[in-house]
């Protein structure tokens, strides 16, 4: 049987079905593609990791699409399934925002300089966690940025111990130890050298440094640097003091090199419990060495 003739019952019939199959294709991918727009809208919250030192400040930074405008912007602390709001700043009143909660803790401390801009100033430990924006723009739309903000303590200045020092055969032999209070696993130590004969320096990846100088060394000396991810400490101590007055030894801890090189006492009370207090997990460096920290030598 040949096609059917276009004048026919039958053939409008299979037009009109043709027809109505092509608006429901059409239909049906609108309505796709405007479920995947909202999706995107829906899942445009982006998230920020920032680091603060206990003291600090910090800044929070909302970047709205050229050509959008802001009517609102909430701010909140806490969990996704539980969080607070702080404060809304809303459109025309920038300088005055409303505050909705937690005035106690951030009244005196938190600037709203503009609509999109928020900081806060004297960081505590307890400021770690997740800061939400909510902005709110004409039409409904909504996006969302998070800030995940941890709070260092500062890093503690650290010891030097001449742990002994002798002089055998025209050799001053100088046992040094760096020591940090206080210390956690955020905290890295290193050793740096300055002047000192490349065959002298001491052996890499010790916490103890076991040195041996010509009893008229040059003026080298040696540092030892703590450091996080915010913050860093250095002392230096002058190897040729050691060895200035013959053979003696310094019982171990009987006195540490400060900064100048003096010797100071070791119970100085400098340092802080850090913000971060989690205990080292098994087998790291602060279990296995008796709660020393694990020295990394980086020499020059």
């Amino acid at each position: 049987m040949g096609p059917c003739s276009e004048d026919t019952p039958l053939c409008w019939a299979s037009w009109l079905l043709a027809f109505s199959s092509l608006l429901l294709s059409v239909c049906s991918t609108g309505i796709k593609s405007s479920g995947a727009h909202g999706a995107r809208v829906q899942d445009s919250a982006s998230y920020v990791s920032l680091k603060g030192i206990r003291g600090g400040s910090v800044w929070f930074h909302v970047f709205k699409q050229p050509g959008t405008e802001l009517q609102e912007i909430a701010w909140a602390f806490g969990p996704a399934i539980k969080y607070t709001v702080i404060l809304r700043v809303h459109k025309g009143s920038e300088g005055t925002p409303t505050w909705v909660s937690l005035q106690d803790k951030y009244m005196q401390r938190v600037h709203v300089p503009n609509m999109t801009s928020l900081r806060i100033e004297n960081l505590t430990c307890e400021d770690s966690g997740q800061y939400r924006a909510r902005a709110n723009f004409p039409g409904g739309m909504e996006s969302n940025k998070i800030f995940d903000l941890t709070v260092y303590e500062p890093v503690p200045l650290p010891q030097i111990l001449a742990k002994s020092v002798s002089t055998t055969g025209g050799w001053c032999n100088i046992t040094l130890e760096c020591r940090a209070s206080g210390v956690t696993d955020d905290l890295n130590v290193t050793w740096e050298s300055k002047d000192l004969p490349r065959e002298l320096e001491p052996a890499r990846n010790s916490w103890t440094l076991a040195v041996s100088l010509p009893l008229s060394p040059p003026n080298a000396s040696l540092s030892c640097v703590v450091s996080n991810s915010q913050d860093q400490k250095t002392i230096t101590t002058f190897l040729g003091e050691f060895c200035d007055y013959g053979e003696y030894n310094l019982l171990e801890g009987r006195g540490t090199v400060g900064a100048q090189g003096a010797l100071g006492s070791e119970d100085s009370g400098l340092f802080s419990p850090p913000c971060l207090s989690a205990p080292p997990p098994p087998g790291h460096p602060l279990q296995e060495s008796g709660g020393h920290i694990q020295l990394v030598s980086s020499l020059k």
